[in-house]
This record gives structure tokens, sequence and C-alpha cells, in this order.
């Protein structure tokens, strides 16, 4: 791996602190180390690199994600940062995505494509779009921006009933401006084309075409970079106290450091909670953020794929889960031997007052939401030789109408600290929250601290 190095210097350097080695932190200590800035230290709770985007391998060697990652990106450095942390060790693929529904499959994007549904339903679909695209309805919220846009019936018989499965949140308490590329938007004509032409329409968005890493799962993204930051790498330190005044971050360990510039990564609600001296009115901001709880269950199989999908997405609720990977799909090295074994990931949503008991019957109601959607049959629980339950009390930052003024509250609050919070859930905004998003957003944080350049990725509110 070779790393440029442009030097910038400082009579006496500032010293960085940066709390979470995910895509963000990573990000950030990749940006330093072409700097050349060498006062500056990443830590991170737990004894592995990449956050929501690590990887795991278990004892019967299957590799587990956080979800049902892919990698693609928006950004040529993001590009480059990748080719030099795995070389040519990935795999491009194309995307084979579909949603289940009606017992068929149905090609993603489901709007797209409802030429697959029983032609009753396709024509309430094409009736609801037609007359969405005639009438202009204003929306003042996701679940009335939903009708507008889609019409009653692709908003009744997908849109509206996968997004309860996805979010656990309620829709009209959503705001609508964060769609951009998130969701496809398509005209009347074109649906209505697909249908008399019989066309699959599957193209759309970013991650029609993705790649991913030939061994170790997305997290070789990370750990990848290990070699590069040994000097500055603490783990094992997870952050219990922020203490403004004197600038001193106390971690469980009992060891403490103290910052010029602190970059920061853990979800505001914590960072808030931990902060001492930190007004009322920040600390409720932070806690009436919102947030979607998750649970994601491995599964594997000794048994051949039986199926070439990439992912598939579930809006019935005869599953608990809203969507499923054939993650053996991704590489062959995901599964102790691709010729007899395959795995699934699967994501859970729920609220966070609900993620233990959701967690705690998680392999047997996916199993059965499984055999209902008859991607496995009752048999192949026999061949079930290996199971992966992740918890996450933190899995979707929610994009709620007044998301906006209570994340104005809080980053403001700590920016007059010299505190930066960005990421997934250190930003808390959804849109801005992918792999490639939030590595940019720590390389950004650090050309803003120390040579003074606006941030591209990160917008103002």
């Amino acid at each position: 791996m070779t790393i440029s190095i442009v030097y910038v210097g400082f009579s006496v350097q500032k010293r960085i602190v940066i709390i979470g080695a995910g895509p963000t932190g990573i990000g950030a200590a990749y940006r330093l180390n072409e700097l050349g800035h060498n006062s500056w230290d990443i830590y991170e709770q737990n004894d592995y690199l990449g956050g929501l985007a690590a990887s795991f391998t278990d004892d019967e060697g299957f590799v587990w994600d956080i979800g049902g990652h892919v990698v693609f990106s928006h950004y040529d450095y993001f590009d480059r940062y990748v080719d030099a942390v795995l070389g040519g060790d990935y795999l491009s693929h194309e995307r084979r995505s579909f949603i289940r529904i009606y017992d068929r499959w149905v090609p993603y994007p489901f709007q797209n494509n409802i030429r697959y549904l029983p032609k009753k339903i396709v024509l309430e679909c094409l009736v609801g779009l037609f007359e969405a695209s005639r009438d202009s309805h204003p929306s003042s919220n996701f679940r009335e921006w939903i009708d507008a846009v889609f019409g009653r019936g692709i908003a009744r018989h997908f849109m509206v009933p996968y997004n309860n499965m996805a979010w656990k949140f309620p829709l009209e308490k959503m705001s609508k401006e964060w769609i951009a590329e998130r969701v496809s938007v398509i005209d009347f004509e074109r649906v209505l084309g697909n249908v008399l032409l019989e066309r699959d329409d599957v193209a759309w968005g970013p991650n029609s075409r993705f790649r991913f890493p030939l061994k170790g799962g997305t997290g070789a993204m990370f750990e990848g970079y290990r070699q590069h930051i040994k000097g500055h790498l603490h783990l094992n330190h997870r952050l219990v106290a922020l203490d403004l005044n004197t600038k001193t971050l106390e971690f469980q360990n009992g060891e403490r450091t103290t910052f010029d510039s602190l970059l920061t990564t853990i979800p505001l609600d914590e960072l808030a909670a931990i902060t001492r001296g930190a007004p009322d009115a920040v600390r409720d901001a932070a806690s009436n953020l919102g947030v979607t709880a998750g649970v994601m269950v491995g599964l594997g199989f000794r048994k051949p794929c039986p199926s070439d999908k990439c992912w598939m997405y579930f809006p019935e609720d005869n599953s608990p889960f809203y969507r499923v990977t054939y993650f053996s799909n991704y590489s062959p090295n995901n599964v102790p031997d691709v010729r007899s074994h395959h795995s699934l990931v699967c994501e859970v949503s729920c609220q966070p007052s609900e993620l233990d008991d959701v967690a705690r019957t998680a392999v047997e109601s996916t199993l059965d939401g499984l055999i209902a959607s008859d991607l496995i049959t009752p048999q192949d629980v026999n061949d079930l030789v290996s199971t992966r339950v992740i918890k996450l009390s933190h899995s979707y930052p929610v994009p709620t109408i007044d998301r906006n003024k209570h994340l104005r509250t809080v980053l403001e609050f700590f920016e007059s600290h010299n505190i930066l919070s960005r990421g997934r859930f250190g930003g808390w905004r959804y849109e801005i929250g992918n792999t490639d998003h939030s590595f940019m957003q720590g390389k950004e944080a650090i050309d803003r601290i120390l040579l003074g350049r606006p941030e591209q990725v990160w917008t103002e509110l």
C-alpha cells in the first residue's frame, strides 16, 4: 500500500483527538497521515476497527457484517483509499435485488417494476400514480410525500408497509427532505411503458454496481489500515466523560487525555449525556433526536446457495425482517466452503425499548419468517450450522421533521468548544450516513481543523 504524504508546517502542532475508529475516524486518520500531522490519537471503545462497518469471523469460518453492506461511492478520494487498502483484493458485482410480495419476486426498484404484481394490483398502482402525476398535492412529511409522489396503490402495497418495517417510526413525523437518491422517483409514462412493454427497469441508483472485499468482509477496508496508525491507535477505550473546561477526556479504563481539537463520532445523545456542564437545552435536544434500533441475524447453512440474488426487501408482516442478504454471494470467502455452504444476513428494526426482547427471539422468529417467505424450507433448519445475533441500540438516525432544529442546538454548542461531531450518528444525518459519506466527513473535518477549508459533504443545516 502506498500512502502519499503532503507535509503541512505548524510552529506548534495542534493536538487532535478522534473518538471512534469507524469510517469517519479512519477517514480522519488517513487524512492526518497524508498531511504529515503527528500530534493526534484515535480512541476506540472496541478491540476492532470499522464501527458499524466492522466484520467478524466466527469459529465455524463464517464472516459476518453488521448488516448487508456493499461498497459503492460518490467520491474519488474514498475510491482511492479503498484501492490503496484492498489493492485488487475485491470482487465487483451487478446488483440483483428484489422485493418479496404476494408470493412472488418483484425486481427492485418496486415502483419501476409493478408489472410483476397481480393484474388487479397493477391497475390500482397505475391509477394511483396517474392521479398523483395529474394532481399536485403539497406534502409536509414523509408519509404525505409518499402519497403525493407514488399514489395510493404503490403507497398501500409497498412504500408505506416497507418503510414502517424499516424505520419502526411514525412516517408522518419524518421529514421528506432526506429523500434525494435514497428513493427512486419516476414518472407515470415510464411506469406505464414498463407494464405495457413488459420491460424490466432495474438500473436505478448509485449501488447498481458495487464492490466487496475478497476476504474479511466490509471491515477489511478499515482493518487494512491498522498498520498505518499503530502509534496513534488506542483500542478498548470507551469514553465516559468529557470536561469542556479542561478539555479532558476520561475513559472507562481510568485513562485520561487532553485535546486542542476533538473529532467525535459517538452518537450525539450519548455525547451530550457524558459532557460535564452541558446545558439542559443541549441534553434535551440530543435526547429528542429520533433513532431506530436493530438486530442483525446471521445464519450459516451447510448447503450450497440456492440463489444468485444479492439482497431482498420484505414489506409484509409474515416476517420480522425488512431486508435479507445472500451474504455468501458477495464473496466465496464469507463461508467455510462456498461449494457446500451459504449464509444469510437478516435485518430487523425495532424501537430501542424493544431491543432486548427482539434480540432474545431473533433467530427463531427469523427462521419462521424465512420459511414463510419461501427462502428456506423447514428441512433447511437442520442444515443450520452457525448463527450470529448483533444488537444495535443505534441502527438508523431518523430524519424527523424537527431534527435539524435539535441538531443545530447540539452541534453549535460543541463547535463553540472546538469539538466537531460527525459520522452516521455523530452527525445524525441519514442522507449522508453511508460508509463513503462518513469517511469523507472525517477527511473534511481534518481539512477544516488544520487548513481552514469548508466542508463539502457536511452542509449547513
